[in-house]
């Protein structure tokens, strides 16, 4: 009896725990329904509008009054519109395409040295003979964004010849020469150019570029093609800016000319150094009769095309016969490059005619109109020289 008791007790909890089971599912349906009937007939209050509406006045029932429009003004009448007949002729005029001419100017002895101390008055500048005013004049050290072109061919740096050690000796100690803030690109040639890197002031890509000077590839020169090109891609960068050429000055079989590229180098107006290479060997083999009279001409003409370049962009030529000029020529360059005097004036010929200007600066005494005379701390006269872009290519008229 007592387990038909426990039995029936248990089956009514069991039908008990069903119903309320029952109960809770039809509670929870129906709440679910009511949710999603609420969520498809949408909120009726204003805050969830997508697009601000301006808020109801205290006082009024209806919609916010329009915004008051403005009454437009009259135009202030002006006598110096574009047309206007009754313009005066001493009426200001403005142009937007003035031509704007930045001269970098270094005083140098004979020794390569950077004079100091020159006033603005002392610099007179002149463009195809015509003096000009110097609105701007500046001094002061700057970084230097050098792009080192250097000659890497069989012809003359075959492996561990005294070519190859030259050239190798000569570009790390440029690189040592540099500040941390000056910037750097490697370029070698042969028969074609190669970036071996890109400006940057991270000395440690410059070094792995220039570990790549090991083996040429090539007997060909093509020094034209080379320099031209990296001066058209450095002409438009700004600040203190110059290509070191580290050559033997040989051209073999560039697609340029040598007047072709006199003429990309002036228009680029990028100074160019340059420093010629084997001038010890070459010095030696014509003096043990090993070089012949066309080896000797070629070696002078490369030479003067060597000259040429550095002159016509206000660069500095060196042919160091010995290693241990480097680091002296090194020095000065960077000397030049840093102190240099910045002149800027606006020329008097404002035509954008896309024709060459020349440009001759000068130190002149202004109470004397004679040309300075610099002396040593003994007193003796020192001989210097002007380092300036002979000339720059004026803009043309934008159509």
């Amino acid at each position: 009896m007592k387990t038909q008791r426990f039995g029936s007790i248990a089956r009514v909890s069991a039908l008990r725990l069903v119903v309320a089971g029952v109960v809770a599912i039809t509670g929870i349906a129906g709440w679910i329904g009511v949710a999603s009937l609420q969520a498809q007939s949408g909120p009726k209050s204003d805050s969830s509008a997508t697009v601000a509406r301006p808020r109801k006045t205290s006082g009024g029932s209806g919609d916010a009054p329009a915004p008051a429009v403005e009454p437009a003004q009259e135009k202030i009448p002006s006598k110096f519109g574009k047309k206007g007949p009754d313009a005066p002729a001493d009426a200001p005029t403005f142009r937007t395409e003035a031509i704007t001419v930045t001269v970098d100017t270094a005083i140098v002895d004979n020794k390569g040295h950077f004079i100091p101390g020159m006033r603005k008055e002392f610099f007179r500048v002149l463009e195809d003979g015509v003096p000009q005013k110097v609105n701007g004049f500046s001094l002061g050290e700057a970084p230097m964004t050098i792009a080192m072109v250097i000659e890497f061919s069989a012809r003359f740096q075959q492996y561990y010849s005294s070519g190859w050690f030259q050239t190798l000796q000569a570009t790390y100690g440029f690189v040592q020469t540099l500040k941390p803030e000056d910037y750097l690109a490697i370029i070698a040639y042969d028969l074609r150019t190669e970036i071996l890197s890109d400006f940057t002031n991270d000395r440690a890509q410059t070094n792995e570029a220039l570990q790549r000077l090991r083996i040429p590839g090539f007997s060909e020169s093509n020094l034209y093609d080379a320099v031209v090109d990296t001066a058209r891609r450095m002409q438009d960068l700004e600040g203190r800016k110059a290509i070191v050429l580290i050559s033997s000055g040989m051209d073999t079989f560039s697609k340029l000319t040598f007047d072709k590229a006199r003429k990309g180098l002036q228009e680029a107006g990028v100074p160019v150094y340059t420093v010629g290479l084997l001038q010890a060997q070459r010095e030696m083999a014509d003096a043990s009769g090993a070089m012949g009279s066309i080896a000797r001409m070629d070696f002078l003409q490369a030479d003067n095309q060597m000259r040429v370049f550095a002159t016509e962009t206000g660069g500095q030529s060196f042919f160091p016969r010995f290693e241990s000029e480097f680091p002296v020529i090194f020095r000065s360059i960077a000397e030049a490059l840093r102190s240099n005097y910045v002149l800027t004036y606006s020329p008097s010929n404002q035509a954008h005619d896309g024709k060459v200007r020349r440009i001759k600066v000068e130190l002149v005494d202004p109470a004397t109109n004679e040309a300075v005379r610099i002396n040593d701390e003994k007193g003796k006269p020192v001989k210097y020289k002007i380092v300036a872009r002979p000339g720059y290519t004026a803009p043309r008229e934008v159509e």
